[in-house]
């Protein structure tokens, strides 16, 4: 079940700071995230891996990343937002 958390973070990978909506799972500069979650929202997996985006997905209907964990493997889509790096995303 998705937890909405509204958390301002600094990215690992870039350094950003990224200003939290309740929604944001992934730096909007460098497109990374962060294995923290068994469930959207939950923080409650011990990894803590940071995760890289490997591939996306852009349509109308549709706008996704996918993203790796560097430590575990794991593999999640996120949904995209207006405030990603579309330069970022062409780089991919």
């Amino acid at each position: 079940m998705f937890k909405k958390r509204i958390e301002n973070f600094e990215c690992e990978n870039c350094n950003e700071f990224v200003q939290g909506d309740g929604y944001t799972n992934h730096c909007p500069k460098c497109l990374w995230s962060k294995h923290v979650d068994i469930d959207p929202g939950d923080r409650m997996s011990s990894c803590g891996g940071l995760m890289r985006p490997v591939e996306y997905h852009y349509s109308v209907s549709e706008k996704w990343i996918k993203h790796r964990c560097t430590n575990c493997g794991f593999e999640k889509k996120n949904k995209m937002n207006g405030r990603d790096s579309l330069d970022r995303l062409v780089g991919m």
